[in-house]
């Protein structure tokens, strides 16, 4: 049995109280239904900025009635201290995922941007010690490596971020790190890679790569990729993003804690690579991918050309173990994206 079935095991028959904050968004969401599948408490930060309501709503049909009233949604804003205070209350393990992602949104307003993700990450590191929570896991970035050549990616070995988001990122991990030291609030960072999976957004400018071609795929527009197409990326499924949160928040492990951890596959793709395996897969139900092509355009600022994690590190500590690789990941996200854009 994997540390990750022995915990979920163990969590069915011992219920915690868990903040997600970003609950309505992507991750958020996915993880709202995993605990309370798992029978644990959930309380939830949302105002909306990306999340949706109908993440939650969607979450509602998917779990029993009994399970949906162990979660209390609170509307609320990071960058509000008073919100974060009263979130925090009575609660376990936060889980933060809230933030204002995509590197393009932050060249074009990096304002905005350190607002979110520095100061309502500062802020919500001051409600959780304040409150005592048991641990602080949060949303960190591969972004984080920035100009560092090497792959694959190890935790110890970062380069100089290229874009704001990438900054507001690192900050995040430094002051964790510093709230560990002088606070001794436990925290853990999890740098995401690519994720992907039900509940991500295919609409609008700063959509992720998989849903928006899809989507573009489906409704017969064109498909723009950013360069040549041989810019490789490590695509992770949501389940394996969820399975991290929730090993990070409850190790016993104290060599584990107050640490930062990739959270990826550990196996990359190539943008042409993708491209070909989308098409394969809607080509039975859309005639007019047989003989469709990409639309290359110039690289973007910010992006890097190739990411890929080493999983290593949290393999050893946490005991993560990926369940789903690329091809199972989006053979089980293919019915929600189909179901989105029918």
């Amino acid at each position: 049995m994997s540390a990750y079935e022995q915990l979920q095991s163990g969590l069915t028959v011992r219920r915690h109280v868990w903040l997600i904050t970003g609950v309505a968004g992507f991750i958020g969401s996915n993880l709202l239904e995993s605990l309370l599948n798992l029978n644990q408490r959930v309380v939830g930060l949302d105002n909306f900025a990306t999340g949706h309501r109908r993440n939650l709503d969607e979450v509602q049909s998917l779990v029993s009635s009994e399970a949906w009233e162990n979660f209390q949604f609170i509307e609320g804003d990071i960058r509000e201290l008073q919100d974060c205070h009263r979130v925090c209350q009575g609660v376990d393990y936060v889980l933060h995922q809230a933030a204002l992602g995509s590197v393009p949104r932050s060249v074009e307003d990096p304002i905005t941007t350190n607002g979110v993700n520095v100061t309502g990450f500062l802020n919500m590191l001051v409600a959780a010690r304040d409150a005592k929570v048991k641990r602080f896991v949060y949303a960190a970035s591969s972004s984080t490596y920035g100009d560092s050549p090497s792959l694959p990616k190890v935790e110890a070995v970062i380069g100089k971020p290229l874009s704001p988001y990438a900054v507001t990122k690192f900050v995040n991990e430094l002051y964790a790190d510093v709230f560990a030291r002088t606070y001794h609030l436990e925290s853990i960072g999890l740098r995401y890679f690519n994720v992907f999976g039900p509940r991500q957004d295919p609409d609008g400018a700063y959509a992720a790569v998989i849903p928006k071609w899809i989507a573009s795929m489906i409704r017969d527009e064109p498909v723009y990729v950013n360069g040549d197409g041989e810019t490789s990326r490590d695509f992770c499924f949501v389940a394996n993003v969820v399975q991290a949160n929730l090993l990070a928040a409850t190790t016993s492990n104290s060599a584990a804690v107050n640490q930062i951890y990739n959270v990826a596959l550990g196996c990359r793709t190539t943008l042409n690579e993708l491209y070909s395996q989308l098409r394969l897969s809607l080509l039975p139900r859309y005639g007019h991918l047989e003989d469709a092509k990409v639309v290359n355009r110039e690289f973007r600022p910010g992006d890097v050309r190739h990411s890929l994690a080493d999983i290593g590190k949290a393999e050893k500590l946490l005991g993560y173990a990926p369940t789903h690789r690329l091809d199972a990941g989006l053979a089980l996200a293919m019915p929600w994206y189909l179901s989105k854009n029918l």
